[in-house]
């Protein structure tokens, strides 16, 4: 699909804009200028013309500082793809040295751009416009992003020369019975998560194999959640680095504190998680309330023990031992050891997704499952009838017994291992209930 880029110097309402167009809150939006620092994908349709669309951090062009020559660097890899470029500046400020630089970067690299003059939400407003005819682009539009005013209009010039999906023919459908034998293709999400300075994004330029994300040993660099769709070994995988997840109490800025909201909501929509934790520091109290959060959520977890390079005073298996001592919750995660900086092990990290989103996923039919109850050894009052698979993702049983009464913690988890061992679920957590005959269900 046709890519447009959302351009503009820090604090003009790019983010505000892309949500806008995209209809979601997919990249975060406040006052305090240069939130936004990495590129936001997202998609969009217009009159039935669809296309994608990103945002780009704030560009300062002639900043030299670390974080400000990043963001710029990202903003290039976008222009290199683009076919319509909407550059965006605040109408309620006077042109300032910066957005002239910045028109002036574009024009030297033969970019077509269309200006949007954003915060212009009132009729009184729009005599402000006669200004900015001096940047000498012919093409400019008084928007609102936050009003949602002017968008249409912006929108209806930036996509008239993209193409509109052709409509299938209906001689050319296939029967439902036919359809219904195309096997479906289904993306693996998986949310790379953990406290700040681990390496996540670090991870996610590895295993995408570019510098999609800005990477600095400034802890909280990553606000906004950065996604890329990789494709391998037949699958598609869909990763999302998440900002670094930090106590309520060690969050005070606005937007570190919606990049942790943020955060946990797309671990709620992820299938499997990738919990990062540094091999240097080993195993702290947050890396344990954060296995926490993906556990809660019933998620595929994968513990990866990044810059592993650095760790030469311990062997592997006395790392893992105490790994697993502190994450007894989550003993079911396998453990990879990469080093995301030097490339090293992160291939067999694509397997290991392959397999826990199968256990994810897997069902077990009644039949086998009442087999395999028929041996299972509870020494308790209940009486097992029957067992069944609820659901999945996570994978949840039912027990049908002759008393509704709660499992004995040690009990659940003597099941929870029989099923492991019986058929496998790795890399998932696992849900029991019981269920009375006939009464009601106690979780």
């Amino acid at each position: 699909m046709p890519l447009v880029v959302i351009v503009g110097r820090p604090n003009v309402g790019k983010s505000t804009l892309f949500n806008a167009i995209t209809g979601t809150r997919r990249a975060i939006v406040g006052d305090e200028p240069g939130i936004t620092r990495d590129r936001i994908n997202g998609h969009a349709n217009h009159r039935g013309k669809p296309f994608r669309l990103t945002d780009t951090g704030g560009i300062v062009v002639d900043d030299s500082d670390f974080i400000p020559s990043q963001i710029l660097k990202q903003a290039r890899v976008a222009f290199d793809e683009a076919q319509a470029i909407i550059y965006v500046i605040d109408g309620r400020t006077e042109i300032t040295a910066a957005d002239r630089d910045l028109l002036r970067m574009l024009r030297a690299e033969g970019r077509t751009v269309t200006l949007a003059v954003n915060k212009i939400d009132a009729p009184s407003r729009e005599s402000l416009l006669s200004d900015f005819y001096s940047l000498g682009i012919e093409d400019m539009f008084a928007i609102s992003a936050e009003h949602k005013l002017g968008i249409r209009e912006l929108l209806d010039h930036v996509t008239r020369d993209f193409p509109a999906p052709e409509k299938p023919q209906e001689e050319e459908s296939q029967p439902e019975s036919e359809e219904a034998q195309v096997p479906v293709r289904r993306e693996i999400r998986v949310a790379i998560i953990g406290r700040p300075n681990v390496g996540k994004s670090t991870l996610l330029n590895a295993l995408t194999g570019e510098e999609r994300a800005i990477v600095s040993p400034i802890a909280g660099t990553t606000r906004d959640v950065v996604d890329e769709v990789v494709e391998r070994n037949g699958s598609e995988f869909h990763f999302i680095d998440t900002a670094g997840i930090r106590r309520k109490g060690k969050t005070y800025l606005m937007a570190e504190k919606l990049s942790v909201v943020m955060a946990r909501k797309h671990i709620k929509m992820a299938d499997v998680v990738l919990l990062v934790v540094d091999a240097e520091e080993g195993i702290v109290g947050s890396d344990a309330t954060i296995a926490g959060y993906a556990h809660e959520e019933g998620k595929g977890i994968i513990v990866v023990v990044n810059k592993w390079d650095l760790k030469k005073d311990q062997g592997k298996r006395q790392f893992e031992r105490d790994l697993r001592d502190q994450l007894m919750f989550i003993d079911f995660a396998p453990v990879v050891t990469i080093s995301a900086k030097k490339n090293e092990g992160v291939n067999r990290i694509f397997p290991t997704i392959q397999r826990v989103h199968q256990s994810v996923y897997k069902r077990v039919g009644t039949g086998e499952l009442n087999r395999f109850s028929s041996y299972l050894n509870i020494r308790e009052t209940n009486k097992i009838y029957y067992m069944t698979q609820v659901a999945v993702r996570p994978p949840t049983f039912v027990l049908f017994v002759d008393k509704a009464e709660d499992l004995h913690f040690s009990t659940e988890r003597y099941v929870v291992n029989q099923l492991r061992e019986a058929f496998g679920f790795e890399g998932t957590p696992i849900r029991v209930k019981v269920r009375a005959k006939r009464g009601k269900k106690k979780e």
